[in-house]
């Protein structure tokens, strides 16, 4: 008697970035914004699940800043998120979390450390931490400044850094991934 043997597909669980500045308006948006189109460009959009969050709910439920969206546009890229505060839910959803600056990145620790004992949370979240620049190949800058109170020249500087930051973390994601 021959024997079957049935392979079940196996759905693997989508690759999932939080990018997150202060307010959620301006630099997470764009990130998330410039991350969507690069996966979008590579035909890999089911394979990743891509948010923003602020470190504050100053601006919760709006749009993105209206300069940060003009900006991205010229470029080609739609921002359309909607402004949240990061929540401890984000530290188990969530594979990577992209600060965009050092006092965002120890907004967010500060954040895992008071809600650790309130919520069941990895032990080892605070290790998907990272600076958004840490991913910069063409450009030296440790943090990517707030443009918010800058003129025009700001938001492209944003933009040119993530844009560098999201090619190489997208190529790093997909060396480290080879189920993507």
């Amino acid at each position: 008697m021959a024997s079957t043997t049935q392979t079940d597909k196996i759905t693997e669980k989508p690759f999932s970035v939080l990018f997150v500045c202060l307010g959620n308006i301006c630099r997470s948006p764009a990130a998330e914004g410039v991350f969507t189109d690069l996966v979008k460009k590579r035909n890999v959009s089911s394979k990743f699940l891509i948010d923003s969050a602020g470190t504050i709910n100053y601006h919760e439920g709006g749009p993105a800043d209206s300069r940060m969206r003009a900006a991205s546009k010229r470029r080609g890229i739609e921002i359309t998120s909607i402004s949240r505060p990061i929540r401890p839910s984000d530290f188990k959803d969530f594979d990577l979390i992209l600060a965009m600056d050092k006092q965002n990145k120890e907004d967010i620790l500060g954040a895992f450390d008071r809600w650790r004992f309130r919520e069941t949370l990895p032990e080892d979240a605070s290790k998907k931490v990272k600076l958004m620049c840490s991913y910069c190949k063409k450009h030296d800058e440790t943090e990517v400044p707030d443009p918010y109170y800058g003129g025009p020249q700001g938001f492209e500087k944003v933009l040119d850094l993530l844009e560098d930051a999201c090619e190489s973390l997208l190529e790093t994601i997909l060396a480290e991934n080879s189920h993507i």
